[in-house]
C-alpha cells in the first residue's frame, strides 16, 4: 500500500481574472508597404489585418507581461503574494535561461512561486491554462498566473511578402484559481510533427553569425496555403472534439475565441462548426495582428472590456501553430 498522501486541491478550477497589454505604437498597413510590394487592400483581404502594435525597446517581454499581470490580478481580486506559480508562454524571449517567468514573478511581488516558460507557439496559452488547471486541482498551487506574451516584431522579416504584415506584439494574462463547479473543460491537445516545417524559424540560433554581417537575424516563416488548409479543416475538428469533451453543443456556446491567426481562418472555422448567430466571435486580429501565444487572452480581455462578452459566458478557445501544435477547451469567462 502506498505511503504517499493523496493530493488535496480544489475540486475544479476556473479563470478568475484577465488582463492585457498592447504596445503604445500602432502600425498601419502603410508602414508595412514601405518594405514589400503589396497593397492595403491585399493585406486586408488576405488576413483581415488593418493595424498591429509593435513594442518599443522599453516594452520588453517582461515589461509587457508585468503590465498584463497586474491587470489580471486586479480583475481577479488576488494579491501577488497568493500566486503559487507563474507560467509564461513565449517564443520571443531571447534568453534561453533563466526563464523570464522568474523575472516577472519577482517584479510583480509574487514571493517565491514556481516559475517557468513553455514554448508551444500559438497554442501556448492553451497549454499553460491546462497546466494551471492541473496545479489548482492537484493542490500544488492555489492560484496560478498564466501569461502569453510575444514581441514578434523582433522575429519578422519585413521584406518577406508572405509574413511581413502578420505579426504584432503584446501580452495577455489570466489568473487561474479554485472553483466549486467545472469552469475549465477537458483539453483536446496534440501535435503533428510531420508538418513542423510549415511554420518555423528561418535558421537556428547556433547558425546565426554576425561576424561578416551577411546573414539576416532569424525570423519566422511559413507555408501559408498549407497552414491555412490545416487550420481550417483540422482545427475545426479539434474544436468540435473540445465541445464534445465538455458535453456541450454549439448552441450552448456564448463566445468563440480562436487564435487570431487570420480572419479568413476564423470565418471558415465559424462556418465549418456551424456556430449559431448568437455566438460572439473574437476578431481582434483586425487591430492587433497575430500575437501568437498572447492572442487568445488579449482577445478575451477586449471582448470583456467592450461588453461584447460578459462574465459567466461559456467560451470555446482554441490555439494552433508552429509544431504543428494545438490545444482547445471550453471555459467560463471571468
Amino acid at each position: 500500500m502506498s505511503k504517499i498522501k493523496p493530493a488535496k486541491g480544489s475540486p475544479y478550477a476556473r479563470i478568475l481574472g484577465v488582463g492585457g497589454y498592447r504596445p503604445i505604437r500602432v502600425v498601419p498597413n502603410e508602414v508595412i508597404l514601405e518594405t514589400i510590394d503589396s497593397s492595403d487592400e491585399w493585406i486586408r483581404s488576405r488576413s483581415g489585418i488593418a493595424t498591429r502594435h509593435w513594442a518599443s525597446p522599453q516594452e520588453t517581454v517582461a515589461a509587457m507581461s508585468v503590465e498584463a499581470s497586474g491587470k489580471a490580478l486586479a480583475d481577479a481580486g488576488i494579491s501577488p503574494e497568493q500566486i503559487g506559480a507563474v507560467i509564461v508562454s513565449t517564443v520571443s524571449h531571447f534568453k534561453q535561461t533563466p526563464a523570464v517567468a522568474t523575472e516577472i514573478a519577482h517584479r510583480i511581488g509574487a514571493g517565491k512561486p514556481a516559475a517557468f516558460d513553455i514554448s508551444a507557439g500559438c497554442a501556448g496559452f492553451g497549454y499553460g491554462l491546462t497546466l494551471a488547471k492541473g496545479m489548482v486541482v492537484e493542490g500544488s498551487a492555489a492560484y496560478v498566473l498564466v501569461i502569453g506574451v510575444e514581441r514578434l516584431s523582433d522575429l519578422t522579416d519585413l521584406e518577406d511578402r508572405a509574413t511581413a504584415f502578420l505579426f504584432g506584439d503584446g501580452a495577455g494574462a489570466v489568473v487561474v484559481g479554485p472553483s466549486d463547479e467545472p469552469a475549465i473543460g477537458p483539453t483536446v491537445w496534440g501535435s503533428e510533427g510531420d508538418k513542423s516545417e510549415t511554420i518555423k524559424q528561418t535558421v537556428p540560433w547556433d547558425e546565426y553569425r554576425t561576424t561578416d554581417g551577411a546573414e539576416k537575424f532569424p525570423a519566422i516563416t511559413q507555408e501559408g496555403q498549407a497552414v491555412f488548409r490545416w487550420a481550417v479543416f483540422e482545427m475545426a475538428k479539434v474544436a468540435q472534439q473540445a465541445l464534445d469533451a465538455a458535453g456541450i453543443t454549439p448552441d450552448d456556446l456564448d463566445v468563440f475565441i480562436p487564435h487570431q491567426a487570420n480572419m479568413r481562418i476564423i470565418d471558415s472555422m465559424v462556418k465549418t462548426l456551424k456556430l449559431p448567430e448568437h455566438v460572439t466571435v473574437a476578431r481582434d486580429i483586425e487591430t492587433t495582428g497575430n500575437t501568437s501565444a498572447a492572442s487568445i487572452p488579449l482577445a478575451m480581455e477586449r471582448l470583456l472590456a467592450t461588453g461584447a462578452a460578459k462574465s459567466g459566458d461559456t467560451a470555446l478557445v482554441i490555439g494552433f501553430g508552429a509544431g504543428l501544435v494545438y490545444a482547445a477547451t471550453v471555459v467560463t469567462l471571468p
